[in-house]
């Protein structure tokens, strides 16, 4: 256990599957990591209060699980300024994806950086471990790794002991957006989403509903004749 990684509850593997790195990183790549990240990142211990970070107490608080190179995680800071985002991901390339959006070379460590944006650099179950009980408005899951292989099946972020945990984390009412193109995990989600009372569970979208930013994985998919599934459930 680290300072970022509370103890999960028995039944969650307490191990991140996954790649954390891609190709080298650029110079300003790396700056980006090491001088403006910091100015971004949420702590474990700030986890506890997480609204206080923001100084907006108020706020509805959404996070985003995994999210990828940024686009939907910028949309919706810019789209809703009154809504405390936290934004989480472990693949470096894809924190410089976001943080190369907001501020410009050479001001890496200057740089005026959004007021309603948080980041958490470490496996979001760990996050969730750490929040408040129904803190959360608003969960996003788009276009996970679906691990295809069933011996994987417990790596998926969707599953029976991952339920509770999320559940825990969000307010009577709050919506958890999850979509996927991947047919193994769409049948996946549904197996398990069955076999739960945490949440409503309407059929899912075949198409993307209106207020949800696209993602470069979603545009991979549909290029390559994929169809995606969108799901939006409340927590009852």
């Amino acid at each position: 256990m680290t300072a970022d990684r509370p103890p999960l509850a028995e039944g969650i593997p307490d191990r991140l599957y996954g790649r954390r790195r891609g190709h080298p990183l650029r110079p300003r790549q790396q700056r980006l990591l090491d001088e403006t990240l910091p100015r971004l990142r949420l702590s474990l211990a700030e986890a506890a209060n997480p609204l206080a970070t923001f100084a907006m107490p108020d706020a509805p608080l959404w996070l985003e699980v995994g999210f990828g190179g940024g686009e939907h995680s910028l949309a919706q800071i810019a789209a809703n300024p009154g809504v405390a985002y936290i934004a989480s991901e472990v693949f470096e390339n894809g924190l410089c994806s976001l943080l190369t959006h907001l501020v410009p070379e050479g001001a890496e460590a200057t740089g005026p950086l959004p007021g309603n944006l948080r980041l958490w650099p470490q496996d979001a179950r760990h996050l969730l471990n750490a929040l408040p009980d129904a803190c959360l408005d608003r969960l996003f899951l788009l276009f996970p790794d679906p691990w295809p292989k069933s011996r994987h099946a417990k790596r998926r972020f969707v599953n029976e002991t991952m339920l509770p945990l999320v559940a825990r984390t969000l307010r009577p009412g709050a919506t958890w957006r999850i979509a996927s193109d991947d047919p193994t995990y769409q049948g996946w989600v549904a197996e398990v989403l069955a076999r739960q009372n945490f949440f409503d569970v309407p059929a899912p979208a075949t198409a993307r509903p209106e207020g949800w930013p696209g993602t470069r994985y979603e545009a991979k998919a549909l290029r390559e004749g994929r169809s995606p599934l969108y799901w939006s459930l409340t927590r009852l």
